[in-house]
């Protein structure tokens, strides 16, 4: 063949392979066009992993031209990234993945819809033979990105079973990350308010309505349908306060700095609910929360909430309810602010009250009560019939080793409080209180146990007062015999040292703690912002009241104990020292007359002998309860100066009991 001939031949053959390359782009881009949107081609395959549903891959045949094939692989990470969306649309779609996981599918569904008109458009360039394989790699570019984004948010969401707020977090934090590519950013922002949709109309209805609209679960708030307001009355722990609605762990990032004014803007609306009040705070268009981002509209929206909320249950709590009123009655009976009636049951009861503890009947003791407060000042106020009253199984110092939330200072100590070997109702009586919804979230069962701790304090140092004051009248009963430098005076003398401990043990417990404590819970009360800065400052009342009476201090308590312990024994033995103190002059004159009939006193030795022995018994007996007194007494002053750098209020309770002492 000539040189011609073969440059023809040549050429023949160069067409014809160029024709069989562009035959096969052709059929590539087509099969291309189909994998984009999930379906298999001629040339190309979709292979699946058995048993990972979210791992697929794309596959091209080996007989294709190998720069076919790496302008092909170039685009199966797109193909791949559809087919999972796709399938994570249709499976999250269902109703048992909830509300967040619909509208995350939803907003998938609605750019996938973009998606696929991307790629008709595309289909319609090929059929007008516009379209190169470099073409559709160059259109197919921008979207890879915002595709990939979105299936590395898929698997993560499909691998964890994310749901709620969990979605939400995760398409937060995959934005931030992505602050490089302000388009896949951009898309992944908007993902997450249309995810987030949902669950902002679950808020809204928490944060308006105090209603928990939650069919799958999904909200950071959980409700606790077991718990009853009812309980607050009996469960020391209050744990329906607490627990009734409280926070999970996961919480949507852009909620969780007002988790806690989100939960108890809710928590007020559903108490206003509780007490029939169909409260809804006002909302306007401005105040729907349809969507979140940096203008922090949402944030001003859950504050406005709050105020309301908060403003109307203080208000519903304080002025319908009479919250403050109800205080007050406490303080009347349990704080013994008004006494009459505890004077006059006292009175009429003390026979009862004698009783060992499980031999009391306590209906006796109501009716006795009923009658003490209708017939004294109590009577007028309308709060009385609320009055009960119980008799407990131990004595205060057991009741307060029981308490496990109460500061009790060296609790090692506690076990040593010893208990009386036969405790009456006079260690055992207590009164109680009848608190209705909803003072009973102020006034729980914890804060009216406490109340009755310091009632019954106060009850046994009245009862040691009585029985002294008792003894008292006894010895001014017999101050027209001339008893100067006998046991009787000296007797008195112990008397009224022993009235001025107790007088001054109850005028600082009075003055010096109960009334100050109340005058600052008052104010703090009519300040308070609300409900729960209510239950603070109660609470913090109540155990600042125990802490200054002197209950959480065992070492301390145990001397108090000891020393009205020994007022009590010689108050019992006061009839007894003075009848023979009485009877003992008497025998002495018999003694005296028998000198001037002529019969000397050694004519009745064994009478004078009986008289000097019970004169030395008596005044041995006084003598005995005097050494005690005094020593316990003087066994305080290390014990108030080593605490009372500590707790300052000691230095008061030292000035009148130490005083008191040092009269003598």
């Amino acid at each position: 063949m000539g040189l011609v001939e073969n440059y023809e031949l040549y050429e023949i053959l160069g067409l014809h392979i160029f024709g069989r390359k562009m035959q096969h782009e052709l059929i590539l881009i087509d099969d291309l066009l189909f994998a984009l949107v999930g379906i298999e081609g001629r040339y190309i395959s979709i292979k699946r992993v058995h048993g990972k549903a979210d791992v697929v891959s794309f596959q091209v045949d080996a007989s294709m031209d190998l720069a076919l094939q790496e302008f092909a692989k170039r685009i199966f990470p797109l193909c791949e990234s559809y087919l999972l969306i796709d399938e994570f649309v249709e499976s999250r779609s269902q109703f048992k993945h909830g509300l967040v996981n619909h509208a995350f599918a939803a907003a998938l569904r609605a750019f996938l819809l973009d998606y696929q008109a991307m790629v008709a458009q595309l289909e319609h360039q090929f059929r007008l033979r516009r379209l190169s394989i470099q073409g559709l790699w160059f259109y197919c570019q921008p979207m890879t990105g915002s595709m990939q984004a979105l299936s590395t948010v898929i698997r993560k969401v499909s691998a964890n079973n994310y749901a709620g707020s969990a979605v939400l977090n995760l398409l937060q934090s995959q934005a931030k990350a992505m602050a490089g590519d302000s388009a896949v950013r951009s898309l992944l922002e908007k993902m997450t308010h249309s995810a987030s949709n949902a669950y902002l109309s679950i808020l809204e209805r928490w944060i308006y309505e105090g209603v928990i609209d939650d069919p799958y679960d999904e909200f950071f708030i959980a409700e606790n349908k077991s718990l009853q307001k009812e309980s607050l009355t009996q469960d020391y722990d209050a744990k329906y306060w607490r627990q009734r609605y409280s926070l999970k762990k996961d919480i949507p990032s852009f909620l969780a700095n007002i988790a806690g004014t989100i939960l108890t803007t809710g928590k007020y609306l559903n108490v206003m609910r509780e007490c029939g009040y169909n409260v809804q705070v006002p909302v306007s268009e401005n105040s729907k929360l349809m969507t979140f981002g940096s203008n922090h509209q949402y944030l001003e929206c859950v504050k406005a909430a709050y105020e309301f909320a908060s403003g109307e249950l203080l208000s519903l709590i304080k002025e319908k309810y009479d919250l403050i009123g109800k205080l007050r009655s406490i303080k009347h009976y349990l704080l013994l602010d008004q006494g009459d009636f505890l004077v006059h049951f006292m009175d009429i009861a003390r026979e009862e009250l004698l009783k060992k503890h499980d031999e009391i009947s306590v209906e006796k003791l109501q009716s006795l009560l009923d009658l003490a407060l209708r017939t004294t000042a109590a009577a007028a106020d309308p709060c009385h019939e609320d009055l009960t009253c119980c008799v407990e199984r131990s004595s205060v110092l057991k009741g307060l080793s029981r308490l496990k939330d109460l500061d009790i200072k060296n609790v090692s100590h506690g076990n040593d409080l010893e208990e009386p070997i036969s405790i009456t109702g006079l260690e055992t009586f207590s009164l109680s209180y009848k608190i209705q919804w909803p003072l009973s979230i102020v006034i729980s069962r914890k804060a009216l146990t406490k109340y009755q701790l310091i009632f019954r304090f106060l009850f046994h140092c009245k009862h040691v007062e009585r029985q002294l004051c008792g003894a008292w009248q006894m010895h001014q009963g017999v101050r027209a015999l001339n008893s100067h430098g006998t046991a009787i005076s000296r007797s008195s003398l112990l008397c009224r040292s022993m009235l001025r401990f107790i007088n001054s043990l109850l005028h600082y417990l009075t003055f010096e703690v109960l009334e100050p404590n109340w005058h600052v819970l008052h104010g703090r009360l009519q300040t308070a912002k609300s409900i729960d800065e209510v239950i603070q400052h109660h609470d913090f009342f109540l155990d600042k009241c125990l802490k200054e009476c002197l209950l959480l201090l065992p070492e301390l308590i145990k001397k108090v104990e000891k020393l009205k312990s020994l007022c009590l024994q010689y108050a019992a033995a006061t009839q007894w020292l003075i009848s023979l103190s009485i009877d003992i002059p008497k025998l002495d004159e018999q003694s005296d007359g028998s000198v001037g009939s002529g019969k000397l006193k050694s004519k009745n030795p064994s009478q004078v002998q009986k008289v000097m022995t019970r004169n030395s018994a008596v005044t041995d007996s006084i003598l005995k309860f005097e050494r005690e007194f005094n020593a316990e007494l003087q066994s305080l002053r290390p014990i108030l100066s080593s605490s009372s750098q500590a707790e300052p209020y000691l230095t008061h309770l030292a000035q009148w009991i130490l005083g008191a002492g040092n009269d003598q």
